[in-house]
């Protein structure tokens, strides 16, 4: 079989066929049935192809079928083109090294190796400053509101569920003070601490402690206490000093490495997570601004959010943190991918209104790529989407292993690297993904299961390696 273009091959009508495969945006693969190559990303279909509505996608499947390495694909093939990757809260880690390769910044998060300061306004702070007037404190003001809606969060992970309305207004206030006494630099947590202990006159008003000290503490202690949680528990080495490295505006791609953060931590994975979708997401709103201002170039961004299901499960209320994080994407030039296994994720979140939330993130989604599924996942996924029954039970087949009678050594499971791609009530495009040398070079997720030399034979008599 021989591909072409149709000025090419119009001379051997009729044995020539046509297909309808989307051929914008960065190449992904072949169509199962057809052979076409599909081309296809959030940004491209969303600008140039006008497919959807909103750059967004939302990719699902079982673990080890190839979800990242499809998500990879569309990060190099579009800062191919200019778009600005940000992999915000890399896990394992799975974009590090193609980020490096492409010239761009990674930035390592941990106990230890390096932290963010999540008072410190970062790019948007910065931007502030070289815009001034009317435009620069419009982007100071917002600054503000990320680092409140940052701060809430991990006061949210500590807790195990929200703040409450009241010490909402109380952090705000002290975070106007702490910000005034600063005096230029970043402020830090202990700052933020010293502040509300003292209380100044700013931060006693919203509690309406009317001159009574003991109104006053007893409106603030229990704010006190979960900052103080946070800077003397596990988040406290992370998140009380000065950011290590801030994010650089003028870096081709930008990977947060989070993956020196052991498995089992659960609450400090998700504070790292939101930490990086804060900074990351100001620094995409300060280069708009900068661009609008005139003093630097216009440039779209790529995010990529793997690993959704960790920051969810972390505490009640996160959902809110996460939507608040990621609403605006089309308003900011902004494309981008969530990652997770199932539906099953949102489902196993505490309330009904996380819930829902969650489930939000798949219906707003612009495209929806499903890999191997269970059946039962595909059903549920039914709901949100629209989905045939073949599309179902197709996807349902990629998630099976293979057969016990394989007789080829290191065969792969059926599914892997086969994709479901969905935009609304259209018919669903099944692809198949090869991946290059270069690519498995860079991106290779089992990278410690990697056989390097076999292990001596096993001298089951003397119970001891030969």
């Amino acid at each position: 079989m021989w591909r072409a273009t149709t000025v090419q091959v119009c001379g051997l009508w009729p044995f020539a066929a046509g297909s309808g495969a989307p051929m914008t945006g960065v190449p992904l693969g072949q169509h199962l049935y057809t052979g076409a190559t599909v081309c296809g990303d959030p940004l491209s279909w969303f600008t140039r192809a006008r497919y959807i509505s909103n750059p967004s996608l939302f990719m699902l499947g079982m673990p080890g079928l190839g979800k990242s390495t499809l998500v990879n694909r569309m990060l190099i093939g579009l800062c191919a083109t200019g778009v600005v990757p940000l992999v915000l809260g890399d896990l394992k880690p799975d974009y590090a090294d193609t980020v490096r390769a492409l010239g761009g910044q990674v930035i390592v998060i941990g106990r230890g190796v390096g932290g963010i300061n999540v008072l410190d306004p970062g790019a948007m702070g910065l931007a502030a400053k070289v815009i001034g007037g009317e435009a620069g404190k419009a982007l100071e003001s917002e600054a503000h509101g990320r680092v409140l809606n940052m701060v809430a969060a991990l006061v949210t992970i500590v807790r195990g569920r929200p703040m409450d309305d009241h010490e909402q207004s109380v952090l705000s206030a002290a975070l106007h003070e702490v910000r005034l006494r600063a005096e230029g630099r970043p402020p830090l947590l202990p700052d933020l601490l010293r502040v509300i202990a003292e209380g100044p006159e700013r931060v006693r008003a919203v509690t309406l402690d009317r001159g009574d000290d003991a109104r006053y503490r007893e409106a603030v202690d229990p704010l006190h206490r979960s900052l103080l949680g946070i800077l003397d528990g596990p988040l406290g080495s992370t998140f009380a000093s000065e950011t290590s490295t801030r994010i650089d505006l003028n870096a081709p791609a930008v990977c947060i490495d989070i993956s020196r953060i052991g498995e089992a931590d659960t609450q400090l994975t998700a504070a790292a997570m939101l930490a990086a979708w804060s900074d990351g997401l100001g620094t995409v709103a300060a280069s708009h601004a900068m661009a609008d201002a005139g003093r630097a170039p216009r440039r779209w961004f790529f995010t990529v959010l793997d690993e959704l299901w960790r920051p969810l499960r972390a505490a009640t209320g996160i959902v809110d943190r996460i939507d608040a994080l990621t609403r605006l994407n089309r308003s900011l030039g902004l494309g981008d991918a969530k990652i997770t296994h199932t539906l099953k994720d949102a489902e196993a979140l505490g309330s009904d209104s996380d819930r829902a939330k969650a489930r939000g993130f798949v219906e707003r989604a612009g495209m929806v790529v499903c890999a191997g599924l269970p059946r039962a996942e595909m059903e549920d996924l039914r709901k949100v989407i629209g989905l045939s029954e073949s599309e179902i039970e197709l996807v349902s087949s990629w998630s099976s292993p293979p057969g016990w009678g394989s007789v080829r050594e290191r065969e792969e499971p059926p599914g892997r690297g086969h994709f479901l791609i969905k935009v609304g009530g259209r018919p669903g495009i099944p692809i198949r993904v090869a991946i290059t040398r270069a690519e498995a070079e860079l991106h290779n997720t089992n990278a410690r299961w990697r056989e390097t030399e076999r292990p001596a034979e096993h001298n089951w008599t003397k119970g001891m390696w030969a």
